[in-house]
Protein backbone atom coordinates (compact mmCIF):
# COMPACT_ATOMS: atom_id res chain seq x y z
CA UNK A 1 0.00 0.00 0.00
CA UNK A 2 2.12 2.76 -1.66
CA UNK A 3 -0.29 5.64 0.02
CA UNK A 4 -0.60 4.20 3.28
CA UNK A 5 -0.49 7.12 6.55
CA UNK A 6 -0.13 4.80 9.21
CA UNK A 7 2.13 1.24 9.29
CA UNK A 8 2.59 -1.19 11.81
CA UNK A 9 4.95 -3.83 11.02
CA UNK A 10 5.33 -6.59 14.13
CA UNK A 11 4.17 -4.58 17.08
CA UNK A 12 3.46 -5.92 20.46
CA UNK A 13 2.95 -4.65 23.27
CA UNK A 14 3.66 -6.87 26.45
CA UNK A 15 2.60 -6.02 29.98
CA UNK A 16 5.10 -6.88 33.09
CA UNK A 17 8.35 -6.22 34.59
CA UNK A 18 10.01 -8.69 32.45
CA UNK A 19 8.08 -8.28 29.24
CA UNK A 20 11.00 -7.36 26.74
CA UNK A 21 13.06 -11.02 27.98
CA UNK A 22 10.26 -13.06 27.63
CA UNK A 23 9.64 -11.45 23.93
CA UNK A 24 13.03 -12.09 22.78
CA UNK A 25 13.22 -15.41 24.15
CA UNK A 26 9.75 -16.28 22.47
CA UNK A 27 11.33 -15.42 19.11
CA UNK A 28 8.10 -14.21 17.92
CA UNK A 29 5.67 -17.07 19.34
CA UNK A 30 4.06 -15.50 21.76
CA UNK A 31 1.44 -17.53 23.82
CA UNK A 32 -0.53 -15.78 25.74
CA UNK A 33 -1.07 -18.17 28.65
CA UNK A 34 2.39 -18.75 28.63
CA UNK A 35 3.00 -15.40 29.32
CA UNK A 36 0.48 -14.84 32.29
CA UNK A 37 1.91 -17.88 33.61
CA UNK A 38 5.05 -15.96 33.98
CA UNK A 39 3.56 -12.61 34.66
CA UNK A 40 2.70 -10.84 31.77
CA UNK A 41 -0.14 -10.10 29.86
CA UNK A 42 0.03 -9.74 25.96
CA UNK A 43 -2.04 -6.75 25.04
CA UNK A 44 -1.02 -6.64 21.36
CA UNK A 45 0.47 -9.83 19.64
CA UNK A 46 2.16 -9.44 16.17
CA UNK A 47 -0.06 -6.52 14.55
CA UNK A 48 1.01 -5.57 11.02
CA UNK A 49 -1.45 -3.19 8.61
CA UNK A 50 -1.63 -0.32 7.10
CA UNK A 51 -4.18 2.58 6.87
CA UNK A 52 -4.42 3.99 3.50
CA UNK A 53 -4.62 8.15 3.30
CA UNK A 54 -8.49 8.99 3.88
CA UNK A 55 -9.31 5.49 5.16
CA UNK A 56 -11.69 4.49 7.58
CA UNK A 57 -10.15 1.62 9.63
CA UNK A 58 -12.38 0.15 12.59
CA UNK A 59 -10.57 -2.18 15.36
CA UNK A 60 -13.47 -4.00 16.76
CA UNK A 61 -12.54 -6.75 19.96
CA UNK A 62 -14.64 -7.44 22.82
CA UNK A 63 -13.19 -6.15 26.22
CA UNK A 64 -9.65 -7.05 26.87
CA UNK A 65 -9.09 -8.14 22.92
CA UNK A 66 -6.40 -5.50 22.87
CA UNK A 67 -8.13 -3.06 20.25
CA UNK A 68 -7.53 -0.11 22.70
CA UNK A 69 -3.80 -1.02 23.21
CA UNK A 70 -3.14 -0.91 20.01
CA UNK A 71 -4.32 2.68 19.11
CA UNK A 72 -2.20 3.74 22.59
CA UNK A 73 0.79 2.27 21.19
CA UNK A 74 -0.11 4.20 17.12
CA UNK A 75 -0.49 7.29 18.73
CA UNK A 76 2.37 6.31 21.03
CA UNK A 77 0.41 7.14 24.70
CA UNK A 78 1.96 4.01 25.37
CA UNK A 79 5.29 2.93 24.11
CA UNK A 80 4.74 -0.84 21.77
CA UNK A 81 7.54 -3.36 23.63
CA UNK A 82 8.39 -4.37 20.33
CA UNK A 83 8.10 -3.82 16.66
CA UNK A 84 7.83 -0.95 13.95
CA UNK A 85 5.26 1.92 13.33
CA UNK A 86 5.50 4.74 10.75
CA UNK A 87 2.88 7.76 10.73
CA UNK A 88 3.37 9.29 7.38
CA UNK A 89 6.80 7.70 6.76
CA UNK A 90 8.40 8.49 10.10
CA UNK A 91 9.23 6.20 12.20
CA UNK A 92 7.12 7.23 15.63
CA UNK A 93 9.32 4.63 17.85
CA UNK A 94 12.62 7.21 17.41
CA UNK A 95 11.43 10.90 18.21
CA UNK A 96 12.36 12.40 21.14
CA UNK A 97 9.09 13.99 23.55
CA UNK A 98 9.83 17.46 21.23
CA UNK A 99 9.31 15.62 17.59
CA UNK A 100 5.97 13.82 19.24
CA UNK A 101 4.20 16.42 20.75
CA UNK A 102 5.02 18.37 17.75
CA UNK A 103 3.32 15.31 15.55
CA UNK A 104 0.63 15.37 17.66
CA UNK A 105 -0.58 18.39 17.52
CA UNK A 106 -0.04 18.84 14.21
CA UNK A 107 -1.21 15.66 12.44
CA UNK A 108 -3.20 14.02 14.93
CA UNK A 109 -6.64 14.41 16.26
CA UNK A 110 -8.17 11.79 19.32
CA UNK A 111 -11.61 11.78 20.46
CA UNK A 112 -12.28 8.96 23.36
CA UNK A 113 -15.46 8.09 25.32
CA UNK A 114 -15.30 10.19 28.22
CA UNK A 115 -15.29 13.78 26.70
CA UNK A 116 -13.22 15.56 28.94
CA UNK A 117 -14.91 19.30 28.44
CA UNK A 118 -13.75 21.66 30.57
CA UNK A 119 -16.63 22.45 32.64
CA UNK A 120 -16.19 26.60 33.20
CA UNK A 121 -16.05 27.37 28.94
CA UNK A 122 -18.39 28.03 26.85
CA UNK A 123 -18.92 25.06 23.84
CA UNK A 124 -16.86 27.75 21.45
CA UNK A 125 -14.28 27.95 24.01
CA UNK A 126 -13.84 24.33 24.21
CA UNK A 127 -13.57 24.03 21.12
CA UNK A 128 -10.87 27.16 20.45
CA UNK A 129 -8.77 25.77 23.28
CA UNK A 130 -6.50 23.74 21.50
CA UNK A 131 -5.74 26.29 18.95
CA UNK A 132 -4.74 28.45 21.82
CA UNK A 133 -2.27 25.69 23.49
CA UNK A 134 -0.93 26.22 19.61
CA UNK A 135 -0.19 29.98 19.99
CA UNK A 136 -2.89 31.06 17.76
CA UNK A 137 -4.85 34.64 18.45
CA UNK A 138 -7.70 34.66 20.56
CA UNK A 139 -9.87 36.19 17.79
CA UNK A 140 -8.64 33.63 15.29
CA UNK A 141 -9.12 30.74 17.63
CA UNK A 142 -12.75 31.88 18.02
CA UNK A 143 -13.81 32.38 14.30
CA UNK A 144 -11.80 28.46 13.83
CA UNK A 145 -14.53 27.35 16.82
CA UNK A 146 -17.10 28.43 15.20
CA UNK A 147 -16.53 27.06 11.79
CA UNK A 148 -16.76 23.68 13.76
CA UNK A 149 -19.62 24.58 15.36
CA UNK A 150 -21.56 25.13 12.23
CA UNK A 151 -20.00 21.95 10.87
CA UNK A 152 -21.11 19.34 14.01
CA UNK A 153 -24.82 21.22 13.99
CA UNK A 154 -24.31 23.06 17.17
CA UNK A 155 -25.01 26.29 15.93
CA UNK A 156 -27.43 28.47 18.75
CA UNK A 157 -25.41 26.71 21.59
CA UNK A 158 -22.11 28.19 21.00
CA UNK A 159 -22.05 29.83 24.46
CA UNK A 160 -23.92 26.90 26.21
CA UNK A 161 -21.91 25.20 29.00
CA UNK A 162 -20.84 21.55 28.84
CA UNK A 163 -23.81 20.59 31.83
CA UNK A 164 -26.66 22.72 29.76
CA UNK A 165 -25.86 20.00 26.91
CA UNK A 166 -27.40 16.64 26.23
CA UNK A 167 -24.45 13.40 25.71
CA UNK A 168 -24.50 13.63 22.68
CA UNK A 169 -24.48 17.48 22.12
CA UNK A 170 -21.30 17.00 24.30
CA UNK A 171 -19.37 14.37 22.14
CA UNK A 172 -19.95 16.48 19.28
CA UNK A 173 -18.40 19.15 20.98
CA UNK A 174 -15.56 16.20 21.90
CA UNK A 175 -15.36 16.00 18.13
CA UNK A 176 -15.73 19.53 16.99
CA UNK A 177 -12.19 20.33 19.46
CA UNK A 178 -10.71 17.65 17.97
CA UNK A 179 -11.04 18.56 14.08
CA UNK A 180 -10.09 22.47 14.88
CA UNK A 181 -6.62 21.36 14.67
CA UNK A 182 -6.70 20.22 11.55
CA UNK A 183 -5.30 16.55 12.17
CA UNK A 184 -4.47 14.43 9.06
CA UNK A 185 -4.82 11.65 11.18
CA UNK A 186 -7.87 10.84 13.28
CA UNK A 187 -7.64 8.70 16.23
CA UNK A 188 -11.36 7.79 17.95
CA UNK A 189 -11.85 5.12 20.90
CA UNK A 190 -15.24 3.91 21.33
CA UNK A 191 -16.95 7.80 20.80
CA UNK A 192 -20.50 6.98 20.75
CA UNK A 193 -20.31 4.05 23.36
CA UNK A 194 -21.75 6.21 26.71
CA UNK A 195 -24.73 7.36 24.25
CA UNK A 196 -28.39 5.80 24.15
CA UNK A 197 -29.21 3.78 20.75
CA UNK A 198 -30.70 7.20 19.22
CA UNK A 199 -28.29 9.45 19.88
CA UNK A 200 -25.77 6.48 18.92
CA UNK A 201 -27.32 6.26 15.67
CA UNK A 202 -27.55 9.99 14.95
CA UNK A 203 -23.85 10.32 15.97
CA UNK A 204 -22.99 7.37 13.69
CA UNK A 205 -24.59 9.20 10.65
CA UNK A 206 -23.31 12.75 11.43
CA UNK A 207 -19.69 10.96 11.34
CA UNK A 208 -19.72 9.64 8.11
CA UNK A 209 -21.19 12.91 6.70
CA UNK A 210 -18.22 14.31 7.93
CA UNK A 211 -15.74 11.88 6.88
CA UNK A 212 -17.34 12.37 3.26
CA UNK A 213 -16.43 16.16 3.75
CA UNK A 214 -13.47 15.83 5.30
CA UNK A 215 -11.57 12.24 4.34
CA UNK A 216 -9.87 11.92 7.14
CA UNK A 217 -7.65 9.07 7.86
CA UNK A 218 -8.95 7.37 11.06
CA UNK A 219 -9.12 4.50 13.35
CA UNK A 220 -11.63 3.71 14.89
CA UNK A 221 -12.03 1.48 18.09
CA UNK A 222 -15.28 -0.12 18.91
CA UNK A 223 -17.18 -3.21 20.97
CA UNK A 224 -19.92 -3.00 18.50
CA UNK A 225 -20.15 -5.14 14.79
CA UNK A 226 -23.03 -3.33 13.55
CA UNK A 227 -21.24 -0.28 14.20
CA UNK A 228 -18.10 -1.25 12.98
CA UNK A 229 -19.96 -2.62 9.67
CA UNK A 230 -21.99 0.78 9.36
CA UNK A 231 -18.68 3.06 9.17
CA UNK A 232 -15.57 1.23 8.00
CA UNK A 233 -14.09 0.75 4.89
CA UNK A 234 -12.18 -2.21 6.58
CA UNK A 235 -12.45 -3.85 9.49
CA UNK A 236 -9.83 -5.58 11.89
CA UNK A 237 -11.44 -7.91 13.66
CA UNK A 238 -9.21 -8.57 17.35
CA UNK A 239 -8.90 -11.60 20.04
CA UNK A 240 -6.78 -11.64 22.82
CA UNK A 241 -4.63 -9.29 21.31
CA UNK A 242 -4.07 -11.17 17.75
CA UNK A 243 -5.79 -9.19 14.27
CA UNK A 244 -8.02 -12.76 13.31
CA UNK A 245 -8.74 -10.98 10.10
CA UNK A 246 -8.36 -7.21 8.29
CA UNK A 247 -10.73 -7.23 5.63
CA UNK A 248 -13.60 -5.41 3.85
CA UNK A 249 -17.11 -5.36 5.38
CA UNK A 250 -18.25 -7.49 2.73
CA UNK A 251 -15.51 -10.15 2.85
CA UNK A 252 -15.44 -10.51 6.49
CA UNK A 253 -19.13 -11.51 6.46
CA UNK A 254 -19.02 -13.39 2.96
CA UNK A 255 -15.84 -15.16 4.36
CA UNK A 256 -14.53 -15.06 7.58
CA UNK A 257 -11.01 -16.10 8.35
CA UNK A 258 -11.55 -18.30 11.59
CA UNK A 259 -14.29 -19.35 13.72
CA UNK A 260 -14.14 -16.60 16.22
CA UNK A 261 -15.19 -13.88 13.42
CA UNK A 262 -17.53 -16.28 12.16
CA UNK A 263 -19.95 -15.81 14.95
CA UNK A 264 -19.92 -12.21 14.68
CA UNK A 265 -21.34 -12.60 11.48
CA UNK A 266 -23.61 -15.55 11.34
CA UNK A 267 -26.56 -13.51 12.36
CA UNK A 268 -25.80 -10.19 10.72
CA UNK A 269 -28.25 -9.01 8.04
CA UNK A 270 -26.11 -9.79 4.71
CA UNK A 271 -28.46 -7.46 2.53
CA UNK A 272 -27.69 -4.47 5.18
CA UNK A 273 -23.86 -4.83 4.59
CA UNK A 274 -23.68 -6.34 0.98
CA UNK A 275 -23.46 -4.58 -1.98
CA UNK A 276 -25.09 -6.45 -6.10
CA UNK A 277 -21.37 -6.13 -6.86
CA UNK A 278 -20.28 -8.55 -3.90
CA UNK A 279 -22.98 -11.26 -5.15
CA UNK A 280 -23.14 -10.63 -8.69
CA UNK A 281 -22.20 -13.25 -11.60
CA UNK A 282 -19.34 -11.64 -13.93
CA UNK A 283 -21.51 -13.41 -17.00
CA UNK A 284 -24.10 -12.07 -18.93
CA UNK A 285 -26.58 -13.87 -20.99
CA UNK A 286 -28.78 -12.32 -23.57
CA UNK A 287 -31.85 -13.70 -21.93
CA UNK A 288 -32.21 -10.50 -19.34
CA UNK A 289 -34.56 -8.37 -17.79
CA UNK A 290 -35.24 -4.85 -18.99
CA UNK A 291 -34.36 -4.19 -15.38
CA UNK A 292 -30.93 -3.04 -14.47
CA UNK A 293 -29.71 -2.49 -10.96
CA UNK A 294 -26.43 -0.39 -10.47
CA UNK A 295 -23.31 -2.52 -8.90
CA UNK A 296 -22.97 -0.04 -5.76
CA UNK A 297 -26.44 -0.67 -4.69
CA UNK A 298 -27.01 -1.71 -1.19
CA UNK A 299 -28.88 -5.50 -1.63
CA UNK A 300 -31.70 -4.22 0.60
CA UNK A 301 -32.39 -1.23 -1.55
CA UNK A 302 -33.11 -3.38 -4.21
CA UNK A 303 -34.00 -6.71 -3.35
CA UNK A 304 -37.48 -6.40 -3.88
CA UNK A 305 -36.98 -4.93 -7.48
CA UNK A 306 -34.94 -7.63 -8.49
CA UNK A 307 -37.48 -10.82 -6.81
CA UNK A 308 -40.18 -9.07 -9.13
CA UNK A 309 -38.27 -10.58 -12.15
CA UNK A 310 -38.57 -13.59 -13.74
CA UNK A 311 -35.19 -13.37 -15.89
CA UNK A 312 -31.82 -12.54 -14.65
CA UNK A 313 -31.53 -8.97 -14.31
CA UNK A 314 -28.21 -6.88 -15.73
CA UNK A 315 -25.86 -4.58 -13.43
CA UNK A 316 -24.29 -2.08 -14.55
CA UNK A 317 -21.23 0.62 -13.32
CA UNK A 318 -21.18 3.90 -13.38
CA UNK A 319 -21.20 4.30 -17.15
CA UNK A 320 -24.48 2.03 -17.37
CA UNK A 321 -22.67 -0.46 -19.29
CA UNK A 322 -23.44 -3.95 -18.21
CA UNK A 323 -20.46 -5.54 -16.15
CA UNK A 324 -22.58 -8.67 -14.84
CA UNK A 325 -26.01 -9.91 -13.76
CA UNK A 326 -27.93 -11.29 -11.00
CA UNK A 327 -30.64 -13.66 -10.71
CA UNK A 328 -33.58 -13.13 -8.14
CA UNK A 329 -32.54 -16.59 -6.65
CA UNK A 330 -28.78 -15.46 -5.95
CA UNK A 331 -30.74 -12.44 -3.75
CA UNK A 332 -32.61 -14.90 -1.75
CA UNK A 333 -29.99 -17.05 -1.22
CA UNK A 334 -27.62 -13.73 0.20
CA UNK A 335 -30.91 -12.99 2.43
CA UNK A 336 -31.57 -16.03 3.74
CA UNK A 337 -28.64 -18.10 2.93
CA UNK A 338 -26.31 -17.48 5.54
CA UNK A 339 -28.20 -17.35 8.70
CA UNK A 340 -28.70 -19.76 11.38
CA UNK A 341 -32.17 -21.70 11.55
CA UNK A 342 -33.96 -20.32 14.50
CA UNK A 343 -37.29 -21.75 13.83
Amino acid sequence: MSNSVIKCESVYKIFGANAKKMLDEAKGNVDAKTFQDNGCIVGVNNASFEVAKGEMLVVMGLSGSGKSTLLRCISRLTDATSGKIFIDGHDLLSLNNKELIELRRNKMGMVFQSFALLPHKTVVENIAFPLQIKGIKTKDSINKAMEMVKLVGLEGRENYFPRELSGGQQQRVGIARSLAVEPDIWFLDEPFSALDPLIRKEMQDEFLRLQGKLQKTIMFITHDFDEALKLADRIAIMKDGIIEQLDTPANIVLNPATEYVRKFTEEVPREKVLLIEDVMDETTNDNLSDLKVSKDEIIENVAEKILTQEKTVAVVDSNNQIIGSINPSKIINTVFGGRKNNS
